[in-house]
């Protein structure tokens, strides 16, 4: 079955499954096509409908036929819809009661020669086929002018189902509805006729009467008319009360309505969830009295959703005086078709009390929406599908409140009816520990602490996983759980061990069903998700991932958000919970193509922004490109470290897995698009494990070259770490693998981190011995910020043993160079060293002068690792001047650093500066 929705935005279903009909072009070819359904449509008229007022393509007719032979494509699976080409034209043939927009002018025409009885029930079918604006998201002069003929077309409509109404003595039920509608229409003064009338049967003859003076006012001033004859007669014979203006008797309703208690019980076990319960109260109390209150709770399968819904209705249920109504309606059930609306609106109305069902949706519709009006309500729809499943079934009335739970977001919900959403996410450790023990009781937790701890890490906090987990212990009540919890997390997959038996409590299959409701597409790109080495990805990368263009991923990706197997937690960055993971790594092949593109991507984006970070550090040959990777552009320096900061674990996660994969080359040259971004950040253990998984990846390609650089940066992490045996080891088999290669730079690098490592142990002379073997290697190379950099590492070390001349030469010949050449992590390292030799010499304003000037600089860089040493060096100078409040600013500053990096001995250390000052 097909169906093309074009009231609201464009849809094209085959067999129920929403299909892709691609761009925002292509789905304008196929609107065209359809507004004009099996007539010709020439190539120009088509081009002139779908670009005008836009820029026109090259060769246009070329892309036409380019977007037609993809519809073709995407209607392929539905034989009753073809598109053929006619005498320089297209035409879509296709029934057109499978057109929405067709099928509301048929039920238009036909409703005018019925009944009042079949008008309305037409009307009504008519306009519940509208889901928002007629071609929502589409922009074109012609499709703008047909979207006015249609929104005229339904006001009309509207107008003529209103009179109806009016003549039914249904005034009371559309005077908020059509103070709506004048507001929208101000200057429309037959509708404004109907609503003069239905005020004035509601006995609101005043009001009515302001209202006409107002839309006389209003016409004098925007069109210089007076109100129509039917309008002023209309004023008269409310002016007079004429008794023609009564409302017609009221049909007679039942004496008394049942009062429905379909309520499930409550949850034995419930547990937490506090903060989501006060919520739901606050969202409800907001709108009380106001507009009907809707709150929409979502969230994957197992979270808990019925369970907070029944707990919150049951905890409320004196709110709900006069009944409360709940069904199941099946949104995701393995065994079959979702609950239809006509079926869930039956039973609400047998519950009701109503022996006489209309046969039309739409009259049971009307029918059960009065019988609960003005009745405080509650309405509690389970596990819906989609918004469509779950509008029929809403009640008209402020005094009712609706409750709906589905594993989708419904959007249309939130942005047509004002719903509340409330999504859950999974318990907290002790949400889920007090869940286990209400199970099993406090005792039996307390006596196995490890094996509880092993079984809840294996839930993950999903309360049906706890549940699963529960049921096991709990058919063996004399087993200790350290042994369930060893054959549980014994087994191949954790999704293995969550199996209570049945499909309901079965964790594999609860999920699947989720899957199954997915489109194709994007069920394509759940698996591979499952694979994501890191925590979360952003959208650049899940495009490398999928091979994807941005925007398509991006729309799949919203997909499977919807669907609640996808989380969003901050703008841009997505996760998954780790059991829905490990469910979509099984979905997943062996994701070699995927993985190969998302590792190309990380490391060709860590290599555009470490050049941004330090554009005089030499780049290293990347090799060519994936195909399908994408490389995601960073403008600026601020722009590249926020993205090493967020992408951080991922970049950690997917370097290891190129080596697990054995891809060494990528993996040796993230560590070193990293290497900058480490050391500004002072994340030693991050620069430890890429340099021990860089080392290992060259030792694998056999690579001497590659190998010097890997060891020297490995023992220059080492010797931050504290490490220093290892350190030097690491250090100088570099220092003689370059000499034997011959390589100068490599000697002179190898000679810098030695100096490093050195100063590290507290050997200041071996360090200045290292540092001035450095210094002429540097020399001899073309590269002055390599020079300027051991100019300042040589005035440094003389300055550390107390050569303060030769110091501030050479630190004042490296300021120069670095300036000249514009590097500032240099120019803010030689500041500091300026500021070092100054407070050594007893020029503390001086050097107070030179710290605050590297300090700017390094802010301005994010170089927190070296900002930590300089503050700490510059809260002594503060002393030395008597500042003794700024000297505690300073080190507060410097211990902040230093215990967010982890350095445990310098923040030792400060603490007792600051115990002392």
């Amino acid at each position: 079955m097909v169906e093309f929705r074009l009231l609201g935005e464009i849809e094209l279903r085959i067999d129920n499954a929403v299909a892709d009909i691609g761009s925002v072009r292509q789905r304008c070819v196929l609107a065209t096509l359809l507004i004009d359904a099996n007539r010709t449509v020439s190539a120009n008229l088509l081009v002139e409908r779908v670009w005008a007022g836009h820029r026109y393509p090259n060769r246009p007719t070329s892309v036409l036929q380019t977007y037609v032979s993809l519809l073709r494509k995407a209607l392929a699976p539905a034989a009753s819809a073809t598109i053929t080409r006619h005498s320089g034209g297209y035409q879509l043939n296709v029934d057109e009661q499978a057109v929405d927009l067709h099928q509301f002018r048929g039920l238009v025409r036909l409703a005018r020669t019925g009944d009042d009885a079949d008008r309305t029930a037409r009307f009504e079918q008519a306009i519940g086929l509208w889901r928002g604006l007629p071609f929502a998201d589409l922009d074109t002069p012609w499709i703008n002018a047909v979207r006015a003929t249609l929104t005229n077309e339904r006001h009309a409509v509207e107008l003529d189902l209103t009179d109806i109404r009016l003549r039914q003595g249904q005034h009371a039920a559309l005077l908020a509805a059509l103070s709506d509608r004048v507001a929208t229409y101000p200057l429309d003064e037959r509708l404004g006729g109907q609503y003069m009338t239905a005020l004035y049967r509601s006995g609101r003859q005043a009001d009515a009467l302001q209202y006409y003076q107002s839309l006389r006012e209003l016409l004098a001033d925007g069109l210089g008319t007076d109100p129509s004859p039917p309008l002023q007669k209309l004023y008269r014979q409310i002016l007079t009360a004429d008794l023609a203006l009564d409302a017609p008797a009221a049909a007679p309703r039942p004496a008394r309505l049942p009062r429905p208690r379909q309520l499930p019980a409550p949850p034995r076990l419930f547990t937490g969830r506090t903060a989501e319960l006060a919520a739901l109260t606050d969202m409800l109390d907001a709108q009380a009295g106001t507009t009907m209150a809707i709150s929409a709770i979502g969230g994957t399968g197992g979270i808990g959703k019925t369970w907070l819904a029944l707990q919150w209705a049951h905890l409320h249920v004196d709110r709900f005086p006069d009944g409360q109504l709940h069904v199941d309606l099946r949104g995701f059930d393995p065994a079959g078709q979702p609950m239809s609306p006509a079926t869930a609106i039956r039973g609400f109305l047998d519950a009701l009390g109503v022996d006489t069902v209309p046969t039309d949706l739409n009259a049971q519709v009307g029918m059960y929406r009065s019988l609960v009006a003005d009745k405080r309500m509650l309405i509690m729809l389970d596990n819906a599908a989609d918004t469509a499943q779950v509008t029929p079934l809403l009640p008209g009335s402020a005094t009712c409140v609706a409750l709906v739970t589905s594993r989708r977001r419904l959007t249309g919900l939130l942005t047509g009816h004002g719903a509340h959403a409330l999504d859950l996410d999974v318990l907290a450790a002790a949400e889920s520990r007090e869940l286990l023990a209400r199970y099993l009781g406090a005792d039996r937790l307390a006596a196995h602490p490890t094996a509880v701890r092993e079984l809840l890490s294996l839930c993950a906090g999903l309360p049906l996983a706890i549940s699963i987990i529960a049921a096991h212990a709990t058919a063996h009540p004399d087993f200790p759980l350290s042994a369930l919890a060893d054959a549980l997390t014994g087994q191949a997959s954790p999704l293995d061990a969550l199996d209570g038996g049945d499909p309901q409590t079965n964790l594999r299959a609860v999920l699947s069903w989720s899957y199954q409701a997915l489109s194709p597409d994007a069920a394509t790109v759940f698996g591979p998700l499952g694979l994501v080495p890191g925590p979360d990805i952003g959208l650049h990368a899940a495009a490398s991932l999928t091979a994807l263009d941005p925007g398509r991923t991006s729309t799949l990706l919203r997909e499977l958000e919807n669907a609640y197997l996808l989380q969003q937690p901050n703008p841009g960055r997505y996760r998954m919970h780790d059991l829905v993971r490990r469910y979509a790594a099984d979905r997943a092949d062996s994701g070699a193509d995927g993985l190969r593109r998302l590792v190309d991507h990380y490391l060709r984006t860590a290599s555009a922004g470490d050049r941004l970070l330090d554009r005089h550090r030499p780049p290293i040959e990347l090799g060519d490109a994936v195909p399908g990777a994408r490389t995601e552009t960073l403008p600026d320096e601020a722009a590249a470290m926020a993205w090493f900061t967020a992408e951080h674990p991922n970049l950690l996660a997917t370097q290891r897995v190129a080596a697990e994969r054995h891809w060494y080359a990528p993996a040796w040259q993230l560590a070193w698009t990293t290497d900058t971004f480490h050391w500004r950040r002072g994340h030693t253990d991050g620069a430890l494990t890429a340099w021990t998984t860089g080392l290992a990846a060259t030792q694998e390609q056999d690579d001497p070259a590659n190998q010097i650089l890997a060891r020297r940066r490995l023992g220059h992490a080492c010797a931050v770490a504290g490490m220093h045996a290892q350190a030097l080891a690491h250090l100088y088999a570099a220092l003689t693998l370059a000499e034997s290669a011959g390589d100068v730079a490599a000697q002179a690098h190898a000679h810098h981190s030695l100096a490093w490592a050195w100063e590290q142990q507290g050997d200041d002379q071996q360090a200045l011995a290292h540092s001035s073997r450095a210094l002429p290697l540097y020399q001899t190379l073309d590269r002055p910020v390599w020079q300027a950099r051991e100019l300042n590492a040589v005035g440094w070390y003389s300055a550390r043993v107390g050569d303060y001349e030769q110091a501030r030469a050479h630190c004042a010949a490296a300021l120069a160079l670095f300036r000249r050449h514009a590097s500032r992590p240099g120019e803010a390292n030689t500041l500091d060293s300026l500021g070092y030799i100054g407070s050594q010499l007893g020029h503390h304003a001086e050097a107070k002068e030179y710290y605050a000037q590297a300090l700017d600089v390094l802010h301005d860089l994010g170089h927190t690792y070296q900002e930590a040493a300089t503050l700490d060096r510059l809260g002594h100078t503060h002393t030395a001047l008597g500042e003794d409040g700024e000297a505690r600013t300073a080190w507060q500053r410097a211990l902040a650093l230093y215990e967010a990096q982890d350095r445990t001995a310098d923040a030792d250390r400060i603490r007792r500066q600051l115990a002392f000052s």
